[in-house]
């Protein structure tokens, strides 16, 4: 049955990967995944704008339920492809094709796990959701799938990690500033200038400290990334506008963060949003558990998913593919990565089943 499962997971990922499905134009591969798994489980296929999500026949209210997630959308293919991006190529083991390892491979092997454990009764709910607009957390992707979904005890998230547990990743607040000066004559020494007050604060920032750290994630992480002042060489300037890329922990909230950075500062400022959250999840957590049970090796990611929308969901991340991969030119998956994949999915939710 895995050697079927596994065959079939490959020719869908061709199937996806020549069609198109850049981030909010992602309806063909919704369209294709959708009939995919009518024609497959036994559980009623739904929609939601471009998700597709079907919930185990087995369903017991006092079961625990885990969201088993990845996504479908891609970015733009870059410039810099020097082959088809939407041509699955097959070349030495290696699948070549936009999507394919970010993270058309999870997606397809998370569908070839539920498949294989759909008709078993475990002691936890499945819930499989292959999402749209991830790669700009759309409005209309995790954002609007989840109030659809009811209560979700834990999620499993499928992106490229070669298949080892990414059990935290940081979120993120970008702030916009702007500091208020008076206009004067640079020659004549008048006014008062709003890129001294952006410096004063820029140097806060560096050297500001906050109270608590993350055993996870660490201390969070503020960087200024962009200024602007100014209209001519010989007016002083009475606004400067700065903004702060700021990486989140599970120490503080986002909506704390952005208000400690507030009170901190002369200038104004403001978080443009807080819903990207940091995601930590630690090692007596039976997803966490499961994993090492598996010789699956534990890190914090440096990249962000849709964990980042899942507020209050412990929530592990764990797919086929490198995250190396992802976004480049011709980007690729190996066949074997896909085959270890279905394998390892398999695996782990035997795993889990253990450890609740």
């Amino acid at each position: 049955m895995i050697h079927q499962l596994t065959t079939e997971s490959i020719a869908l990922l061709d199937r996806l990967i020549a069609t198109p499905s850049i981030s909010r134009d992602e309806a063909a591969t919704a369209d294709i995944i959708e009939a995919f798994l009518k024609e497959r489980v036994k559980g009623t296929v739904q929609r939601i704008h471009n998700n597709i999500y079907v919930r185990t026949p087995h369903w017991n209210d006092a079961h625990p339920t885990l969201l088993m997630n990845s996504h479908h959308d891609t970015v733009k293919p870059s410039a810099s492809y020097t082959r088809n991006p939407y041509n699955p190529t097959h070349e030495e083991g290696r699948i070549y094709g936009l999507g394919s390892n970010d993270a058309g491979a999870s997606a397809v092997s998370l569908i070839a796990a539920y498949r294989y454990y759909e008709e078993r009764e475990l002691p936890f709910n499945m819930l499989l959701a292959i999402s749209a607009e991830e790669e700009v957390m759309g409005e209309h992707g995790m954002r609007a799938l989840l109030p659809e979904l009811g209560h979700i005890d834990m999620a499993l998230v499928g992106e490229p990690t070669g298949m080892q547990a990414a059990v935290g990743e940081r979120g993120l607040v970008v702030m916009d500033c702007v500091a208020h000066g008076v206009r004067g004559h640079a020659a004549r020494n008048e006014g008062v200038n709003a890129i001294d007050i952006a410096i004063e604060d820029i140097k806060k920032i560096k050297e500001f400290r906050f109270d608590r750290h993350s055993e996870l994630l660490g201390d969070i992480k503020m960087t200024v990334t962009q200024i602007n002042a100014g209209t001519q060489h010989n007016v002083i300037p009475d606004e400067c506008r700065f903004v702060i890329d700021i990486r989140t922990t599970d120490a503080y909230s986002n909506e704390e963060t952005a208000r400690i950075v507030e009170r901190l500062l002369t200038s104004d400022a403001k978080e443009r949003s807080t819903r990207v959250h940091a995601s930590a999840i630690y090692e007596d957590h039976p997803l966490v558990k499961a994993a090492v049970a598996c010789g699956r090796q534990t890190f914090v990611s440096p990249t962000t998913s849709d964990m980042a929308l899942m507020h209050g969901i412990p929530s592990l991340k764990m797919g086929v593919g490198e995250s190396s991969r992802s976004h480049g030119a011709d980007e690729f998956v190996l066949e074997s990565e896909i085959v270890e994949g279905v394998q390892g999915y398999i695996e782990y939710l035997a795993s889990l089943e253990q450890a609740l």
